[in-house]
C-alpha cells in the first residue's frame, strides 16, 4: 500500500495500515458551527461489505466519494442503490483532482445519467492534475488555495487577481468561461430536494492533500 494511504486517520488496525484499506467502520467526531458531527468511515472493499451495509442503516446522510479519473465504479453504484432504498441524502466529493482527471462537466453528467440524481456543484476546481491549485465556491465567490489555507478568501469574481495567480496564464480564460458555464447550466442547491434524496451537492478536491 502507498505510504499516504497508510496514514489515513480512521485506519487504526494493523491490517488496515498495512494494506491501506478500511476493514471495519471507524467513527470520528468533529464540531462545525456549533454542531457536532459523527463521521463514519466505512470499508470500501467488497470483502467487508456487511459492515458498510449495517452502517448505512443508521446514518442521517452519506458522502459519496468519486474518483475524478475513473468516475462512478460498480461498487459505488451498488452502495448508492442501498442509500436510495433508504432515502439517505447524499453529498458527493469528487476526489483526486490533483491527478489527471476527467472534465468536471462529464463527471456531473455521469452522476445524473447513471444515478438519476440531480447535481448542484458547490465548489469548482481551479485547474486539474498538475495545475490543480484550489477550489472556487460558486455561491460565495470565494477561493480556497490548496492545502496551505483552511479558510476561504472572498474575491470579486473568477477574473480576480487572486484566481489568476493560481493558474497558468494559458488556462485563465478557459477557467473563467468554464465557471460561468457551470453557473448558467447547473442547478442551484435545493435543500428540500437534497433531504429527499433527489439532488446531491458536489464538491471537488483532493483527500490526499486534505482540501476541497
Amino acid at each position: 500500500a502507498k505510504k499516504d494511504r497508510i496514514q489515513t486517520r480512521s485506519d487504526w488496525m494493523k491490517i488496515e495500515r498495512e494494506r491501506g484499506i478500511s476493514v471495519v467502520t471507524s467513527v470520528m467526531t468533529f464540531e462545525y458551527e456549533d454542531n457536532v458531527f459523527n463521521l463514519l468511515d466505512t470499508p470500501g472493499h467488497e470483502d467487508f461489505a456487511d459492515d458498510t451495509y449495517r452502517t448505512l442503516s443508521a446514518v442521517d446522510a452519506a458522502v459519496m466519494v468519486i474518483d475524478a479519473a475513473k468516475g462512478i465504479e460498480p461498487r459505488t453504484l451498488k452502495l448508492f442503490e442501498v442509500c436510495r432504498l433508504r432515502d439517505i441524502p447524499i453529498i458527493t466529493f469528487v476526489n483526486k483532482m490533483d491527478r489527471e482527471s476527467r472534465d468536471p462537466f462529464e463527471i456531473l453528467d455521469e452522476i445524473e445519467q447513471k444515478l438519476a440524481l440531480d447535481t448542484a456543484p458547490i465548489t469548482w476546481p481551479i485547474g486539474r492534475g498538475k495545475t490543480f491549485s484550489g477550489t472556487y465556491h460558486l455561491a460565495l465567490n470565494a477561493v480556497r488555495k490548496g492545502d496551505a489555507e483552511k479558510e476561504r478568501t472572498p474575491v470579486n469574481g473568477p477574473d480576480s487577481n487572486r484566481v489568476a495567480g493560481l493558474l497558468p496564464e494559458n488556462e485563465r480564460e478557459a477557467f473563467i468561461e468554464e465557471l460561468e458555464l457551470a453557473r448558467e447550466a447547473c442547478r442551484p442547491l435545493d435543500i428540500d430536494a437534497f433531504r429527499e434524496g433527489h439532488l446531491t451537492p458536489v464538491y471537488f478536491g483532493s483527500a490526499l492533500r486534505n482540501y476541497g
